[in-house]
């Protein structure tokens, strides 16, 4: 294939010159981050004048009729995650081409006081406001699970994100423990709260280090995930006056203005990784001890500068869940919270400097009585995509997840509901070495839920147990739910058009569970014990192909005592060569497969 190769008309023209004020870096190539460096006003995190305040440099990228408007940000020296530099003159824009071509682009740099957060014109940058320049993109050469292979992942205006590139759905399956995930040893201006020495291991060669190797607990503790199938993390970047208290991106925690270069540089070192290992960024804002910290709750410089900053650093990345704060709103321990007005509010505004239409979500409560009140207003609202649900009491999980997906369709903006935290506090999902088979949580949590048409899990750890959600060390103290988990997520993506499917409880008969279905094209059974299971086919007769997963162990899919059923109507299924007072998963589609 051809190779497409990068053209810049500004770099080159200013390399030329032995003036090197700008620069591109990165694989110039679709899905991929390019890097725009420009050698601008010199400034220190804790100068004077606030070079993230103060300054607002941004630059539009056009190709045809696109054009996205990316906010930039100060870099110090350009290499601070190695050097911890609190000084330079480098600032940089990161930008993702969604397409092949050529781009241009045109850059505003202006200065003056507020004016990162405000309308301002200010004062021109001189020598760099008003430049403009071009790159190539070419074609993409990464291969999944890889998020570059397959483009960004989005909002497809129904019950699931999709990749922009390739088209295909996507299901959740990954960790929401620890929430401080974050608070990692090796990360500048952070308590240790984590180290991961057990997931040292499971780094290697190649994988990203900083400053002579540190990086390998938490690259490891990425690898061992990506390698048990998973594909998301949920992580808290401010939980000052909240759980742990060990997360901030600002160069102190008493501080709302000024960010800590050198950290979030290597955080961003890390959110590298997770794209091109397929994990995606699940992203929360805040949470529920610190949502009134700033502004008050309300939209103003402090949270508005926060919001800025993490877009402009991280906003590039392909696969992002912008979730605006765990358990939002007032409750029984919290009796103040961030109103409807405020909720609307921040996420408008995450929205608007998000130059990539970012999917935003909310966290729940997880009791009915606290969280209603806060969702219910917020149906109908299109800057809000997504519902990430907490719930209390797995048993509830099916009915809670059909409950808001229904309510999101019936107010004309569909949600995209996640299960993201269930179980008492205290309990979660518990250790292995507690409960080695996590019947509870696999026949009432996971299974229920992809069978409502949820779109996805990630599994909290409960306190009273070893390896938390606030001191979790070991990802593999939870292994043999993470391969139940990918037993089931693997059995939708490679087998059904889960997209497509619905909730059909009254085509099944004969055993308890839950019925899911594409009408005359495939049907999923998950059955909490079999007995005589049958399923209606509908008025049309036809044949279809009768398969059987075993939940709890995987195995592939197996052949029961019935292979093959025809006609219309209820029809019986048979059963597996199993254990029939346990739960099991029948996948019955057209035959020959159309």
């Amino acid at each position: 294939m051809r190779k497409i190769f990068f053209i810049s008309i500004l770099g080159l023209c200013l390399l030329s010159c032995g003036n090197p004020v700008a620069k591109i870096s990165g694989e110039l190539r679709q899905w991929h981050t390019v890097t725009l460096s420009l050698k601008g006003p010199r400034a220190d995190e804790n100068g004077a004048v606030n070079p993230f305040l103060d300054y607002r440099l941004e630059a539009v990228f056009t190709h045809g009729p696109r054009s996205f408007r990316v906010p930039g940000f100060f870099a110090a020296d350009g290499d601070a995650a190695e050097t911890g530099a609190v000084s330079g003159d480098c600032w940089q824009l990161r930008f993702t081409p969604p397409e092949t071509g050529l781009w241009e682009y045109r850059i505003s740099f202006r200065e003056g006081p507020g004016i990162a957060v405000n309308d301002s014109v200010g004062i021109p940058v001189a020598g760099i406001d008003g430049l403009s320049g071009s790159f190539v993109a070419g074609e993409t050469d990464k291969k999944a699970p890889d998020f570059r292979a397959k483009g960004r992942l989005g909002f497809s205006g129904k019950r699931h994100l999709r990749f922009e590139g390739t088209g295909e759905y996507f299901l959740k399956a990954g960790a929401d423990s620890p929430e401080n995930f974050l608070a990692f040893s090796d990360f500048d201006g952070t308590p240790p709260s984590h180290r991961y020495a057990p997931h040292v291991k499971d780094w290697k060669p190649g994988d990203p280090v900083w400053r002579g190797g540190k990086g390998k607990g938490i690259i490891g503790a990425l690898n061992y995930l990506a390698s048990k199938g998973m594909n998301s993390v949920y992580f808290i970047t401010l939980n000052v006056m909240g759980d742990g208290n060990d997360v901030w991106p600002w160069t102190r925690p008493e501080e709302r203005l000024r960010f800590d270069v050198s950290k979030l540089e290597q955080w961003e070192m890390v959110f590298g990784h997770m794209e091109k290992s397929g994990i995606m960024m699940h992203l929360l804002t805040q949470e529920t001890e610190n949502q009134l910290l700033l502004d008050i709750g309300n939209t103003g410089v402090q949270r508005k500068l926060y919001y800025r900053e993490l877009i402009a650093r991280f906003g590039h990345h392909l696969a992002v869940t912008w979730n605006l704060g765990e358990e939002n709103g007032p409750a029984n321990w919290i009796p103040l919270g961030q109103t409807d007005a405020m909720r609307k509010e921040m996420a408008a505004y995450l929205k608007n400097i998000n130059p990539y239409d970012p999917f935003i979500v909310i966290h729940t409560h997880s009791d009915q009585g606290n969280r209603d009140p806060v969702i219910r207003p917020l149906l109908g609202n299109r800057d809000i995509q997504g519902l990430s649900l907490q719930e209390a009491s797995p048993e509830n999980v099916y009915r809670v997840t059909a409950l808001w997906i229904a309510a999101s369709q019936k107010a004309g903006a569909p949600w995209v509901v996640s299960l993201d935290e269930i179980g008492h506090y205290t309990t979660g999902v518990v250790p292995d070495s507690c409960d080695p088979s996590h019947d509870p949580v696999r026949m009432n949590a996971l299974w229920p839920h992809l069978m409502a048409g949820g779109a996805g899990v990630e599994w909290y750890f409960g306190g009273d147990y070893p390896h938390n959600d606030l001191n979790c060390e070991d990802w593999r103290s939870r292994e043999a739910m993470w391969d139940q988990t990918r037993h089931a997520v693997e059995l939708f993506r490679e087998y059904l058009p889960f997209w497509k499917m619905e909730p059909r409880n009254d085509l099944l008969s004969g055993s308890p569970g839950y019925c899911l279905a594409a009408p005359g094209e495939a049907y999923v059974l998950y059955l909490k014990s079999v007995v005589a299971p049958a399923v209606d086919l509908g008025p049309r007769a036809s044949s279809y192909s009768v398969f059987w997963l075993n939940p709890r162990d995987g195995g592939g899919l197996k052949k029961g005592s019935i292979e093959k059923i025809s006609g219309k109507g209820m029809q019986k299924i048979g059963i597996p060569a199993g254990d029939q007072d346990m739960d099991w998963t029948a996948l019955i589609r057209k035959y020959p497969k159309q």
